[in-house]
């Protein structure tokens, strides 16, 4: 009797220390967060950084290659349309050396000498005239009593002609020589003594601004050389705003006017309303942060909010655009935290006794919360959130 109780005293301590090492050894349920699939509604968005953009910009350029005089105006100040912005006056000639000096005195000089010569050409001219109607004068007295012939006289006439011809030429040839001496004398003077009196007005081009608005940018404002079509600077409305925002190529597939949207992060409270208006039909290469090229387009919204909830916004701000591309109800979704690849394939763990079980799953649309669950799974069924490297199929799980 005595042996048989040691016996089943011995077989219980076995049997507690067989538990107790299996209890110790034993894998543990591995603590996960759970969630459920459910039926909702399903927003996909494509979410991108843009800039706001006065719709109607003036470039103002310049429209001669000359001076521009220091721009007056301030950015910011608001202009009519006509009104003066801008003057360029011309560029002043080079600084001459002492040979240029030498040789414009010497031209001046020549010319002024030219200018005597055409007046002693004149005198002469004027002379030989004179004397030639004397002549005209004799020869019609002695035609008339018939002492020369008619021939002799008309000789006369066509003298007086010649000579009226001559005094004409020499005349011309004056006006020529004095032209060449005031020529002459305006290149031999200095750049600081080319101001006239009394033309300062008529020496400029005056710049005027093309229609009322605001200026937005100054970008050549101290007085300097330019070139003509060199951009002086930007005018425009800033109440009139758009929102460009560039979009991959294939995130703008899809989009088009009227596709809603909603601008964030725009620096005020809430959120803006707004709709597409135009999605370029051609796009641009963009080389990405990364180094990569990207093909971009450029997608320009309107504000549908009231005006005066982004009054304080400005040209060129930066804000974010969340353009809807679908907006469902009643859609079966999954959170994307559960979501998975295997392999070319989407996966799940899904809750069955107590395991996780690997499912695959076939899915639809993108949220930025959830996705759209086509095939593999039912409402109500649970997914394992985040799922980490200790869990694999058939894996005992317990909710944290």
């Amino acid at each position: 009797m005595l042996r048989m109780l040691k016996a089943a005293v011995f077989a219980l301590l076995v049997l507690g220390v067989a538990g107790l090492a299996y209890l110790f050894f034993a894998p543990q349920p591995v603590a996960v967060d759970l969630a459920a699939v459910d039926r909702g509604r399903l927003e996909v968005t494509v979410d991108e950084e843009g800039e706001t953009e006065v719709k109607e910009i003036y470039r103002v350029s310049a429209p001669i290659t000359g001076k521009l005089e220091r721009v007056d105006i301030q950015v910011g100040d608001r202009v009519l349309a006509g009104q003066r912005i801008a003057r360029i006056r011309p560029v002043d000639p080079p600084i001459r050396d002492m040979r240029s000096r030498l040789e414009m005195s010497a031209t001046t000089k020549a010319a002024s000498a030219a200018v005597l010569l055409a007046q002693a050409q004149v005198r002469q001219a004027e002379s030989d005239l004179k004397f030639a109607r004397s002549d005209l004068s004799r020869a019609q007295v002695l035609a008339e009593k018939g002492v020369i012939s008619s021939r002799a006289r008309e000789e006369a006439e066509l003298n007086v002609s010649v000579k009226q011809a001559e005094v004409r030429k020499a005349e011309a040839g004056l006006e020529l020589r004095r032209r060449e001496f005031q020529s002459a004398r305006m290149r031999e003077l200095e750049p600081n003594q080319m101001q006239l009196q009394g033309a300062e007005d008529q020496c400029c081009v005056a710049i005027t601004a093309p229609s009322s608005g605001v200026v937005l940018k100054i970008l050549t404002e101290s007085e300097q050389v330019v070139q003509a079509g060199t951009t002086l600077l930007e005018t425009g409305d800033p109440h009139d705003l758009e929102i460009v925002v560039d979009l991959l190529s294939s995130d703008a597939v899809g989009i088009s006017p009227g596709t809603p949207a909603r601008i964030e992060d725009w620096g005020g409270d809430g959120v803006l309303e707004a709709k597409v208006s135009r999605v370029d039909p051609a796009a641009f290469t963009k080389v990405s942060a990364l180094g990569i090229e990207e093909q971009r387009v450029n997608v320009v919204l309107d504000f549908v909010s009231a005006p005066e909830t982004w009054r304080d916004l400005g040209h060129a701000f930066k804000v974010t655009v969340r353009i809807i591309r679908s907006d469902r109800d009643d859609v079966l979704r999954i959170p994307l935290g559960a979501l998975f690849r295997r392999d070319q394939d989407w996966a799940v763990y899904t809750i069955r006794d107590g395991r996780a079980k690997l499912r695959l799953v076939k899915l639809g649309k993108f949220s930025l919360t959830h996705a759209e669950a086509l095939e593999g799974l039912t409402q109500g069924d649970l997914v394992v959130m985040f799922p980490s490297d200790k869990i694999s199929d058939n894996t005992a799980v317990r909710q944290r």
